[in-house]
């Protein structure tokens, strides 16, 4: 068996350097690449930096797993001495994005919009911190470590001083109503049922704007997006192209990354309503850890050429050893332990590992030889412990801490999926007494299906 924890990173030769995009095409990461994508492949294999950016609106408190797609290929290149720029809507998330949209996002309130603006901002520089800190450990003795530089602005910043009678007067003329008819987001919507406010119709000249105020400032040459931004992405590229005599010289790109999808076709993502967050406060280390861990085999391949920087070999051979016995779901416990390192660091990888390992090998076994005390510690430190009344029913218990119905409980139970204690004793019927299934008389294991289990501490 390899030792994955000793991994080796990809060697920061020019000659790999120059590669980049069409190793990062092999793993899935790179839907399209604007013309002339050949200079921009020659700029790359010459040894030239080159700046990129990825902009994100705050319509929620935490990134989730659909938004680290694209910032995964800004990790690729930061990584490879390429500077990075993220950018948080605070601006542009006052308008709202209808890109892949059939109705008008809701309102937000500037209070919870600035707080998520803050908190994301919090995010970008904790994923790129945490992705170099990840790196470092892959980097073999005679390697060297070649960063780019990571720059965080809120294009806020620059709309707020804009004036709309002095923004029409100077720009207005360079953007054609013709091509903002014909983008996606725009017709879709204008085909159907659903109106489409000024609001979000002038949403690409705002995204558009801030392409080229970075190109300008900045000297930002590509913007990462998912596929549902192209028609944004490319907005700020013909208008770039309008504005600036350079273009020629320089030429601004856009790449799109796929939807996060699973093998079944399921999308991830807040709309989809299983979006899972990188904010530990909201999803620990732990919850990032099982959810990988329950990827189905067909996933674990893709998602470990997404989420990581194991090398294609590496995940080749991760793949084929996992085939060998899937039942022992070693391809699952890599990519959970890789991805959780990621975003939370080692010692939080470690920790959530271990406690996945004795947690659910007790739950699975019955051998609950752990006391109740050392389950409460370990949980209450992975921040997965919940706490309850022995008041309560198995009912009312169920329906609370899955923010469900008591309807629903009721309806797990008469499924057969709820067990407690462990995986051998299934619960028929409501439970009133609790005594029989607690362990030390205060922690009851809960398991929910096949992949919620839950540490309840009775009082």
């Amino acid at each position: 068996m390899l030792k994955w924890g000793v991994a080796r990173r990809w060697i920061t030769s020019t000659a790999c350097r120059s590669n980049i995009l069409s190793e990062l095409k092999q793993r899935g990461l790179v839907s399209q690449i604007s013309q002339p994508e050949s200079w921009l492949s020659s700029r790359l294999k010459e040894g030239k930096k080159i700046k990129l950016y990825c902009g994100v609106d705050p319509t929620a408190k935490s990134l989730h797993l659909g938004n680290l797609v694209p910032l995964m290929v800004l990790l690729n290149f930061y990584v490879r001495g390429h500077d990075i720029v993220t950018l948080v809507g605070g601006a542009t998330g006052r308008v709202g994005d209808p890109s892949g949209r059939k109705s008008e996002r809701s309102a937000m309130e500037d209070l919870v919009r600035e707080t998520n603006v803050n908190s994301i901002g919090k995010q970008l520089q904790r994923f790129f911190l945490k992705g170099k800190e990840y790196y470092e450990t892959k980097i073999r003795e005679n390697e060297s470590r070649r960063f780019g530089e990571h720059i965080l602005e809120d294009n806020y910043h620059w709309w707020k001083d804009v004036k709309m009678l002095d923004f029409l007067a100077q720009y207005g003329r360079h953007i054609k109503i013709q091509s903002m008819l014909s983008r996606d987001s725009v017709a879709a919507r204008l085909s159907n049922q659903n109106s489409m406010g000024f609001n979000e119709f002038t949403y690409q000249i705002l995204q558009a704007f801030d392409f080229y105020h970075l190109y300008k400032e900045h000297g930002v040459m590509v913007q990462v997006g998912g596929n549902d931004q192209w028609g944004n992405i490319t907005a700020g590229i013909d208008l770039i192209g309008r504005l600036e005599e350079k273009i020629k010289e320089k030429p601004a790109f856009g790449i799109t990354v796929p939807l996060l999808t699973t093998s079944t076709g399921e999308k991830f993502g807040k709309s989809a309503g299983n979006a899972v967050f990188i904010d530990p406060e909201v999803n620990t280390p732990f919850d990032i850890y099982q959810f990988f861990y329950n990827t189905t085999d067909a996933d674990v391949e893709r998602f470990l050429n997404i989420f990581t920087l194991l090398t294609s070999s590496e995940i080749t051979e991760i793949v084929k050893e996992h085939a060998k016995n899937t039942h022992l779901r070693s391809g699952q416990k890599i990519l959970a332990r890789e991805i959780t390192e990621l975003l939370h660091g080692k010692d939080s990888s470690k920790e959530a590992e271990q406690v996945s390992d004795i947690l659910f090998a007790s739950v699975r076994s019955g051998d609950l030889s752990l006391s109740g005390e050392t389950l409460v510690n370990i949980c209450s430190k992975a921040n997965i412990l919940q706490y309850g009344s022995k008041s309560e029913t198995l009912i009312e218990l169920i329906a609370r801490l899955t923010n469900g119905s008591k309807s629903e409980a009721k309806r797990k139970i008469a499924q057969g999926s709820v067990y407690l204690h462990s995986d051998r004793i299934k619960a028929i019927d409501n439970v009133t007494n609790w005594e029989p299934y607690l362990i030390d008389k205060t922690v009851l294991l809960m398991k929910l299906g096949k992949q919620n289990t839950f540490v309840v501490k009775l009082q």
